[in-house]
């Protein structure tokens, strides 16, 4: 495949911090990467750089003659569009400069719109919900049939629907990109090459031809590799060590090359320890109650409308502990409904909810409600005094704040002033020193990076008591839900995993088609 692109030895920094250094890499010709790693790796910033937005400080960006690339950032681009911009003239503006006759250029805007399932071309923009903004984000880079396309997180603002049109959609294109996305599931169905930024490698980064559950295989085989040589070389050092330390005769020569050999496998043990010493994610243990009531809320013929509109009807379930329910929706169709009427904040329209007397529930909530914006991070982790309480031990601020990635100097910085996925941080954490029996998590990956939706997943898996959880992340569903519930247009639907899922959505649709 040829080259489309390479980079020798890029370095950027953001003040006295350095994003990456001696980065090197390249991207080919039908190559369809995934970018992933920690937050705070530089995976935004790389791409401003191979689009030509920003400027490494050093090295060298070597793209190939006439490479034309499109560009794609995470943010909404259409939050404000201009009066009177419409589905159908925005698409037009993008292939402005491209001297397409008219005849090309209507055939490219009709194959995008059918591919995208926008009905009314003439809508205006302005009109138009984040997610279909999304989409018409997307198509406005596609339509331009670019040599490499680099996608900033482009499932940002898609329901499951959405996402699900964007891996059929991408999986056509015939064209290479580069995708930073947390999506898991993504990066398993639609890439064939997965690079992670992560400063464990050796050369800040590591890549793996194949898909998601590939790149986990050989990451693992990597590390095993990358952790027996740093025993190895631990060995090593301290026979050289003790050779020395006895002052072995012979040869002057031999006993220098004995102490330039036992200094360069110090310096490599040292870069060793500090690669393995990097694996850090936020640490997530629910506390649980330890009840062991049989039903901790049982719904029976549940039935909600909102605004005039019916949400669902006649749905029946039970929680008990240890269950673990997923549910599934488009935005709008009832989900965090769903999850205040099993709080009892809401009554339902008819039908009946019983919750377990005394239970204590733990809520994650999606906006971020609960959080005093106000206060300081040290307030908001340690409401009274320097220690909380967790599971029947006293743990200082410090240690509590490091536990969740927060540096000491973070602690009198206002609330305000932290990033989404840090906020999410601070509410995981507040969640972890309430003891719960039913934890409802709406909506709690957002803005975590793949290291700390790992943990989440572990300890989702590993909290006792009953657990409903509302996310896009379906590769957090599928290993964490033993069942789900899908709400959709007023109708329900029981599963057992995704592919379930999947195939009744199909079917409706088809259904649907038919009518």
């Amino acid at each position: 495949m040829a080259i489309l692109i390479s980079g020798q030895n890029l370095s950027k920094r953001y003040g006295a911090r350095p994003l990456f250094e001696g980065l090197s890499f390249g991207l080919s010709d039908g190559e369809r990467a995934g970018l992933i790693g920690p937050n705070g790796t530089g995976k935004s910033t790389l791409l401003k750089i191979l689009s030509g937005l920003e400027t490494q400080d050093e090295g060298n960006l070597a793209p190939r003659r006439g490479l034309r690339v499109g560009y794609l950032p995470q943010q909404d681009i259409f939050a404000a569009p201009p009066e009177g911009l419409t589905v159908r003239s925005r698409l037009a503006e993008a292939l402005s400069g491209l001297n397409l006759e008219d005849y090309e250029i209507d055939l490219r805007i009709e194959d995008c719109l059918e591919k995208a399932g926008f009905t009314d071309p003439e809508q205006p923009v302005s009109k138009l919900s984040g997610g279909w903004r999304k989409r018409l984000a997307i198509l406005s880079q596609v339509i331009r049939e670019p040599d490499l396309l680099l996608l900033d997180e482009p499932t940002n603002h898609l329901d499951l629907e959405g996402v699900l049109w964007l891996e059929n959609f991408m999986s056509g294109l015939r064209f290479a990109f580069l995708v930073v996305t947390h999506d898991r599931r993504f990066l398993e169905r639609v890439c064939n090459r997965i690079i992670e930024l992560d400063k464990r490698y050796p050369h800040g980064h590591f890549s793996s031809v194949g898909n998601y559950s590939k790149f986990l295989e050989n990451r693992e085989a990597f590390f095993d590799a990358q952790s027996s040589r740093e025993d190895s070389v631990r060995n090593i050092v301290r026979t050289e060590i003790e050779w020395l330390r006895r002052g072995a005769r012979g040869r002057a020569t031999k006993q220098k090359a004995h102490i330039d050999r036992a200094g360069g496998l110090i310096n490599e043990l040292a870069e060793l320890e500090f690669r393995n010493s990097q694996n850090r994610a936020a640490t997530i243990n629910f506390s649980a109650s330890g009840r062991q009531t049989k039903k901790l809320v049982h719904g029976v013929s549940v039935s909600m409308s909102r605004g005039g509109r019916k949400l669902f009807s006649s749905l029946d379930f039970m929680l008990r502990p240890g269950d673990k329910l997923g549910l599934l929706g488009s935005n709008g169709s009832g989900k965090s409904t769903l999850l205040k009427l099993m709080t009892g904040e809401l009554a339902p329209d008819s039908g009946t909810i019983k919750l377990a007397e005394d239970l204590k529930i733990a809520v994650f909530d999606q906006h971020r409600d609960q959080l005093d914006l106000s206060v300081t991070l040290r307030k908001a982790l340690c409401p009274a005094g320097e220690n909380v309480l967790y599971q029947g031990n006293f743990i200082h601020v410090n240690k509590w704040a490091h536990r969740f990635l927060f540096r000491a100097e973070q602690l009198d910085f206002p609330m305000s002033r932290l990033s989404g996925g840090e906020q999410s941080r601070v509410l995981i954490a507040q969640l972890m020193l309430k003891p719960a029996d039913l934890l409802l998590l709406d909506e709690p990956t957002n803005d975590l990076d793949i290291q700390s939706l790992e943990v989440l997943e572990n300890s989702i898996k590993d909290f006792p008591g009953a657990l409903v959880l509302v996310t896009h992340d379906r590769y957090l569903l599928d290993r964490s839900c033993g069942a789900l519930i899908a709400l959709e247009d007023g109708d329900h639907g029981f599963f057992g995993d995704l592919d379930q899922w999947e195939t009744w959505k199909t079917s409706r649709k088809e259904k649907a088609k038919i009518r």
